[in-house]
């Protein structure tokens, strides 16, 4: 079910309450603490975008295979902006790209039990009708900006719902290896020389070859070693960053 309600400090803290079940979403039209990875703020225009958290209850899923979640919600994102005819590859870990412009955010935040995920909240923004974006933000881009037109909100947000369900559905069979396969399929820079930085502000150029199970981002270097990389321990360096 989606609740729409006007403002809240989080929807991701909102959707904590025991109200909503498995699969609700909590969709906010403002957030005055609305949270990205990293730390970052997620900068929205009322009433432009879609900003929500959907509540999972993976209990199904071992620990270890928490990033099966963050594949499944990226790939519904990426399915249901192509019913829009844009084309869109998911920067790693689970941000959305159209080419170089992020056009939506995910924060996934999880509570265990024993060796099981016990509820997920996975956080979203997605830039549908915006189409002037503060100077700082360095590369955002908007559905309405990639197609020229504007666009229901709620009608983008029905068909994520129906997505993310058939997605989670897979998932929750068992076949976890379609999941993985379609995700490296639409991995943004796959096969891709590219430019990635340390935390230190090092730089170095890898090629994606894939990811594991885990999470871990596997780089393939200049001198043919492959190596795996957490979440934070290593960073895309976008092209307007290079130099």
């Amino acid at each position: 079910m989606i609740y729409h309600i006007a403002d809240t400090t989080s929807t991701n803290d909102e959707a904590r309450s025991s109200q909503y079940d498995h699969l609700d979403i909590v969709w906010a039209e403002h957030q005055s603490a609305g949270r990205g990875q990293r730390g970052h703020s997620w900068h929205s225009t009322e009433g432009e975008n879609l900003t929500f958290s959907v509540l999972l209850k993976p209990t199904f899923l071992p620990i270890v295979e928490q990033f099966l979640l963050s594949e499944v919600v990226a790939l519904a994102l990426v399915y249901t902006l192509a019913h829009y005819g844009i084309e869109c590859r998911i920067k790693w870990t689970n941000d959305i790209y159209v080419e170089d412009r992020k056009i939506t955010g995910v924060l996934i935040e999880h509570s265990l039990s024993g060796d099981t995920l016990a509820r997920t909240i996975v956080g979203i923004g997605i830039n549908v009708n915006q189409q002037s974006f503060p100077a700082e933000l360095p590369n955002p881009t908007s559905m309405a900006i990639e197609r020229g037109c504007l666009f229901d909100r709620r009608e983008v947000l029905e068909l994520f719902a129906k997505q993310l369900s058939s997605l989670y559905s897979i998932l929750e069979s068992g076949d976890k290896a379609y999941i993985e396969m379609r995700y490296r399929h639409s991995m943004y820079h796959l096969d891709t020389l590219a430019t990635y930085a340390y935390p230190s502000g090092e730089r170095f150029e890898a090629t994606i070859r894939g990811v594991r199970p885990s999470g871990e981002l596997c780089l393939e270097h200049q001198d043919g070693t492959i190596r795996e990389y957490a979440f934070k321990e290593v960073e895309f360096v976008l092209p307007h960053k290079i130099g």
